[in-house]
């Protein structure tokens, strides 16, 4: 296997916790990849940024708020477009809240903003999308993962 270049993406799966919704946003008919797909917050990794700081700084760009990190959903490795090395990204799906008093807004990134809880993004989403993974995904941990090793998460974050 050859050793090349790919982009870093992040997204960013946000709940609810009150209402135990998440945020699914459409993308705008004007952008280039996937018009018209759900989708949660996502981007690209700029050259000299973290995974983490990426996360961020897309989140506040598309939504206009702050989260916190709750935990890392998974990861995930496709082709934007074509199967060329130019379109390859690797990339690290995190599972967030709103910080208190945030409300999220859109852009023109996205055309649709909904809060939906599992069950209607499910009915919502086609077969096989990637997003309705990432929800059964953030389901499983919300309810396995021990509160005192998501509050270690919350005050040391994930950067090594």
């Amino acid at each position: 296997m050859t050793i090349g270049r790919f982009l870093g993406g992040v997204a960013a799966l946000i709940w609810d916790a009150r209402t135990d919704k998440y945020l699914l946003l459409r993308r705008s008919a004007q952008k280039d990849f996937l018009s018209g797909d759900w989708e949660c917050v996502t981007g690209r990794v700029e050259q000299g940024e973290s995974y983490t700081q990426a996360v961020l700084r897309e989140v506040q760009e598309e939504i206009g708020a702050r989260i916190q990190i709750e935990f890392i959903i998974g990861v995930t490795h496709f082709y934007r477009g074509a199967e060329r090395p130019e379109n390859e990204l690797l990339g690290v799906i995190f599972g967030c809240t709103l910080q208190d008093g945030q409300v999220a807004s859109f852009g023109e990134e996205h055309s649709e903003l909904r809060w939906a809880t599992a069950a209607e993004a499910e009915a919502l989403l086609p077969d096989r999308h990637w997003l309705r993974e990432a929800i059964r995904r953030a389901e499983k941990l919300k309810a396995l993962l021990p509160e005192a090793l998501r509050q270690e998460f919350r005050t040391v974050g994930f950067e090594i």
